[in-house]
């Protein structure tokens, strides 16, 4: 297959190609589009507006404060702990205007897993909820973290309903764990702090370091994805056509659209699309904290004309299953995006009979900024991934690494400027993962229709994905192996209607006595909630290649059988 197979397959509105270079930096980006779209409506969350003035100015007050009030310089590394909140889109652009390179954290990691990422990243600086500020507290001293910030969810509402929030959440909900983290700020204290004083520009080049995101790996250490300036730009560029097929979303439009977004912003996904693409063409998020609250999400939807929909299937599933929802006013919503993981048929057919808006759904990798192809808004096929975005191509080759012809399945490969410079300090991981000519190798098994559509097989790697998160079998076979009990076992995923796909755990025990509520127990204390067995069986043996490696495809074709 040539390289100009896929530029006469897309459909109007979408370019071949598209300027990558268009801007310097991310900061570039946001300085445009802060300064345009000054009283537009920004991001929303708990009843309170930022317009792209607010952010513009509290950025720069969060820049200034670690300019000078801390020792942090230009490419140093502060994790980033929050969820959908006002604090993060402030936090997040004030570090990256002041240079640093900011590490997404998940809000919910166990202290293990905190522990591995900041030591790994190099981490100097954290910015953490207050809900997760005990556990922060329990590593930092195993950590070179020397600056701590501490926010409460209601720090950027107005004064009255910031005490109420704050109050409910520690003293009548009882989430807020003591904690003392000797010489930590409170945030509203730097913005204080930072706005006395002076925001200094910083030349950022294409090629540095924006993003540290990290991923799971084969090996069940997590990687940090380097995502440069240029691949983030690039990534926003190539989506933007699709926005404005959907939403007439441009950055000329005079009409503001507001989206929805339940997606965590740490993650890749809604990153790239709520704070790059929707920045740009300044339209309004509206970022729901806690999405797994369904009747709040609907409380708080009731509120917009909603006019996009960033989701995911098993998001999809939940609230189309929601009487409350379904009865809510959908006539303004134009655009649905599923990414993160496969969308299925019934839930795609339940929400444009629910809602009228088919789903328009995507593919892409943390690897890849994440956005490697799309289903063009109207131009839709279901049970595809859709064609590249555009300045994209990609290949299917066999294990050979040979390309193998249109419509025969293989590993599929993406070459792009939104491939990521590698992964951090794991020079042999990124060899083994990009080619020298600069392809990547996804590990899905896909093929390539004669119209550029492609499908997703197969996965090639043994990765579990939950609710559109990674999980890697070996880091849930090494937690559960270190249980006492526990002589060797095996994690798989397994089809789940809800989540996509769930996680089970084959053991062999030495204890007759251990049960599977035992070891889910075990793996609650020391894993996400996502990452942990849903399923535990226990077994007298597992099967095995003759060098005694489990077969984790077998059990798995078990249970799919």
């Amino acid at each position: 297959m040539n390289e100009n197979f896929f530029s006469d397959k897309y459909p109007v509105g979408v370019p071949a190609t598209v300027d990558v270079d268009k801007y310097k930096n991310v900061v570039e980006v946001f300085n445009k589009s802060v300064k345009k779209f000054a009283d537009r409506p920004a991001f929303s969350a708990l009843g309170q507006t930022l317009t792209y003035g607010d952010i513009d100015r509290l950025s720069a007050n969060f820049a200034a404060y670690l300019q000078n009030e801390t020792t942090l310089q230009k490419g140093d590394r502060i994790a980033v702990q929050l969820p959908n909140l006002l604090q993060y889109p402030i936090v997040v652009f004030g570090a990256m205007r002041a240079g640093l390179i900011v590490v997404n954290t998940n809000p919910l990691y166990t202290e293990r897993e905190m522990e591995h990422q900041f030591n790994d990243s190099g981490a100097k600086a954290l910015v953490v909820l207050a809900q997760m500020a005990a556990k922060a507290e329990k590593v930092l001293a195993k950590t070179q973290i020397e600056h701590v910030i501490v926010t409460q969810a209601g720090d950027l509402c107005s004064p009255l309903k910031r005490t109420l929030v704050n109050f409910v959440i520690k003293n009548v909900r009882k989430e807020v764990e003591a904690y003392t983290l000797a010489g930590h700020k409170k945030l509203n204290d730097t913005l204080k702090l930072g706005a006395k004083s002076q925001y200094k520009e910083v030349d950022v080049a294409q090629d540095d370091i924006c993003v540290l995101q990290y991923t799971g790996g084969t090996t069940g250490v997590a990687k940090g994805a380097m995502l440069t300036n240029r691949n983030l730009v690039a990534n926003m560029l190539q989506a933007h056509p699709y926005f404005v097929m959907g939403l007439g979303a441009s950055e000329n439009s005079s009409d503001t659209k507001n989206i929805i977004a339940p997606l965590p912003l740490y993650h890749i996904y809604a990153f790239t699309v709520n704070c790059m693409i929707l920045m740009e063409t300044g339209n309004h998020n509206v970022l729901i904290p806690n999405p797994r609250d369904l009747p709040g999400f609907i409380k708080e939807l009731k509120k917009w004309r909603v006019d996009g929909f960033l989701g995911l299937n098993t998001l999809f599933v939940g609230l189309c299953n929601n009487e409350d929802f379904r009865n809510l006013d959908f006539s303004s919503l134009k655009l649905t995006i599923s990414g993160g993981m496969a969308l299925t048929k019934d839930a795609a057919d339940t929400w444009k009979k629910v809602t009228g808006c088919e789903v328009s759904e995507g593919y892409g990798m943390t690897e890849t900024s994440p956005i490697a192809s799309f289903n063009p808004p109207g131009f839709s096929q279901l049970g595809t991934i859709g064609q590249p975005v555009p300045s994209t191509l990609c290949k299917i080759i066999d294990d050979d690494g040979n390309d193998l012809p249109l419509g025969e399945s293989g590993e599929l490969c993406v070459k792009g400027p939104q491939v990521m410079k590698g992964y951090w300090q794991r020079p042999e991981a990124t060899a083994e993962t990009i080619t020298e000519d600069g392809w990547l190798k996804t590990g899905d098994v896909a093929l390539i229709q004669e119209d550029g559509y492609m499908k997703i097989v197969d996965r090639k790697k043994d990765m579990i994905i939950v609710s559109g998160f990674n999980v890697y079998p070996n880091e849930i076979e090494d937690v559960v192996s270190s249980h006492p009990d526990i002589i060797e076992c095996a994690a798989v995923g397994i089809p789940d209607a809800v989540s996509g796909e769930k996680v089970k755990i084959f053991a062999v025990s030495s204890n007759a006595q251990l049960t599977a509520k035992d070891v889910t127990s075990f793996c609650r204390e020391r894993l996400t909630a996502y990452k942990v067995p849903k399923l535990v069986e226990f077994r007298d043996d597992l099967p095995k290649t003759n060098v005694g490696k489990i077969l984790r495809r077998e059990l798995r074709d078990e249970e799919t059988a």
